[in-house]
């Protein structure tokens, strides 16, 4: 039976070589995502699955600025008004990268930020520009990740450093963010490239399936995680229906200091 494959207006996606590469393409926005962004990619992540052609999969953002800043903050009100408990398909998105049978490349190329931050740690791996930064923004914006994105990056960073990440959404550099493992490789911008399809190559040269086994037995250890954040996400959905969460997005928007305490009660 014949697929057709679909016109992508939010993502750029390349197969070569036997690597697939799906680029988040909106660097007037810091490559941050939309509902439809994520429909994009998830598509993409099945498609570059279910190829036997590809053994690796390199998750990017265009432009130099930016690997991805999360959820587009200038377009939510209360919801994103696409698919999931929260108009937003990321719980599907973040299964397609972990069930997704080939490991899965950061090319962290800039910013990596909030979902962004969180679309890194579930990757397999990420390799890093020298001027890459990475961190959480939730809590500053009236926004969490409450599964993946927290209790996976306790297992890859250790929990003080995980809870600092969430509990003052600093920035790190990426040497810092490749001391605490939360990448693999930092290199000048000029090599990021070049390193990136170095890793890729060597991972083409193994076995396939081998390498889908390993990946399976990695997330088992994990896998509680996607359940509770199912779980959470119903939380998440009611938090952003509050006026403390609408306070940090209006916040961003307005360019101000949010004053989330106003509305504690």
């Amino acid at each position: 039976m014949e697929t057709t494959t679909p016109v992508y207006t939010d993502i750029l996606y390349t197969k070569a070589d036997g690597i697939a590469t799906i680029t988040i393409n909106r660097p007037k926005a810091y490559n941050a995502f939309t509902a439809n962004t994520c429909e994009e990619m998830i598509h993409a992540f099945k498609d570059a699955d279910w190829d036997r052609s590809i053994g690796v999969v390199v998750l990017t953002g265009a432009g130099e600025k930016a690997f991805c800043t999360g959820g587009d903050q200038g377009t939510q009100d209360g919801g994103y008004g696409g698919r999931g408990v929260i108009g937003l398909p990321i719980e599907e998105l973040q299964s397609a990268i972990r069930d997704c049978n080939k490991p899965v490349i950061a090319r962290v190329n800039g910013f990596a930020i909030g979902g962004g931050n969180v679309l890194v740690t579930i990757c397999d791996l990420a390799i890093a520009s020298e001027n890459a930064q990475l961190g959480q923004a939730g809590p500053r914006v009236g926004s969490v990740d409450p599964g993946f994105g927290t209790a996976l990056l306790a297992r890859v960073v250790g929990e003080k450093k995980a809870r600092e990440i969430w509990y003052l959404c600093r920035r790190y550099s990426a040497q810092e963010a490749l001391a605490m493992g939360l990448v693999n490789a930092v290199v000048p911008a000029d090599q990021l490239d070049a390193e990136v399809r170095k890793w890729c190559l060597e991972i083409v040269e193994k076995s396939p399936t081998a390498i889908a086994l390993a990946k399976k037995s990695f997330n088992v250890d994990t896998e509680m995680i996607r359940g509770m954040g199912g779980l959470a996400m119903h939380a998440l959905k009611l938090y952003y229906e509050s006026p403390e969460s609408a306070e940090g997005g209006n916040a961003f928007r307005e360019k101000r200091k949010p004053e989330f305490r106003k509305y504690v009660k």
